[in-house]
């Protein structure tokens, strides 16, 4: 594997199977994107600028026989996006985001000589490599910047969609807050809400108004393109207080600029992109890990807070609290249920 420190290898499934496209000098690699677009400043941008780096690294053209990328305004637009993409015959198929689960699996069964990938899912089949990423532990983190940071202490979570992935966003933010109400005997408390959507930044920017109106003064957002809206409220309630936001899957600091400043706090960055670039590589190379599911954490830097506006201190702390978790001093849940 590519970058093989940076990645923990989970057995899945039995075998492995690579494309006889996977061993000539050239190989096709498409993205399937889910609702959010290739311009969503987060997952779906992340994953599409990996792929086109890596199709420029190996000489290949944006187009039939090199890479490409088909946009999803809609689940509907899943399957006919993924069999466009077969019937071009793309050597490897890459799938974004868990909503593409069904599609994958279902287009992997009927096409065994295809390589597949999922990105933030598992699916268990011979030409399938999974992508997983431990988001709850860069979330984690995020709490930690939260807790320290606030002054009213009052912080805000919004998730795009209710779901395993966004699960362990909303527990390791959580968590990070409780481990310093825990050890510096603060008492800052978490609002959760929900937009039910990954690409509807006026009810992002709904959500967040009204959190902010509430003295919620940071919040950290992990709803895809929705979280654009977030970004919207805060540069609104930036006029009359100090607010923060912190970004999510990649390092968002470019959305929180604003005339005074910037208002992003922290980023929880996802590495979605040198997950497609790992994986293409491998299926290039004829030693695509079908079967196999790889998962990204922090360590080997596969999840990551990046550091943006935080203070020396805060920063400093977060650093000790990213050492122990790594060292399984401290196990971050995945579940909100986990929670005490």
């Amino acid at each position: 594997m590519a970058a093989a420190a940076a990645l923990t290898l989970v057995l899945a499934a039995c075998g492995s199977n690579s494309s006889s496209s996977g061993k000539t000098s050239k190989h096709s690699v498409a993205l399937v994107t889910d609702g959010g677009g290739i311009d969503d400043k987060s997952f779906n941008q992340s994953e599409w600028e990996g792929l086109q780096a890596w199709g420029k690294a190996n000489g290949l053209k944006k187009g039939v026989g090199g890479y490409n990328y088909a946009q999803s305004d809609s689940e509907a637009d899943f399957t006919p996006n993924v069999n466009k993409m077969i019937q071009a015959k793309y050597a490897t198929i890459i799938g974004s985001g868990y909503k593409l689960s069904k599609t994958i699996k279902a287009a992997a069964k009927k096409n065994p000589k295809t390589n597949f990938i999922i990105i933030d899912s598992v699916v268990k089949e011979k030409n399938v490599a999974s992508a997983t990423f431990r988001d709850n532990e860069a979330a984690f983190l995020a709490g930690v910047a939260a807790a320290e940071t606030t002054k009213t202490n009052k912080v805000g979570f919004i998730g795009g969609v209710h779901g395993a992935v966004i699960d362990r966003f909303e527990a390791g933010f959580r968590q990070g807050v409780a481990q310093v109400n825990k050890d510096q005997g603060k008492k800052v408390t978490v609002d959760v809400k929900y937009a039910n959507s990954f690409s509807k930044p006026d009810v992002g920017q709904t959500l967040a108004q009204t959190m902010y109106n509430n003295n919620e003064d940071v919040i950290y957002q992990a709803a895809g393109g929705t979280g654009s809206g977030v970004f919207s409220a805060a540069k609104n309630a930036i006029k009359s207080k100090k607010v923060w936001v912190i970004g999510v899957d990649r390092d968002q600091t470019a959305e929180g600029k604003y005339k005074g400043g910037n208002l992003t706090l922290a980023s929880t960055v996802k590495g979605v992109d040198t997950a497609v670039k790992d994986l293409a590589t491998d299926a290039k190379k004829g030693k695509f890990p079908g079967g196999k599911t790889i998962a990204y954490g922090l360590k080997g830097n596969g999840v990551k807070l990046a550091r943006d506006n935080m203070s020396a201190s805060v920063w400093k702390d977060v650093q000790k609290y990213r050492t122990d978790v790594i060292n399984g001093k401290i196990k971050v849940a995945e579940r909100p249920s986990e929670l005490k």
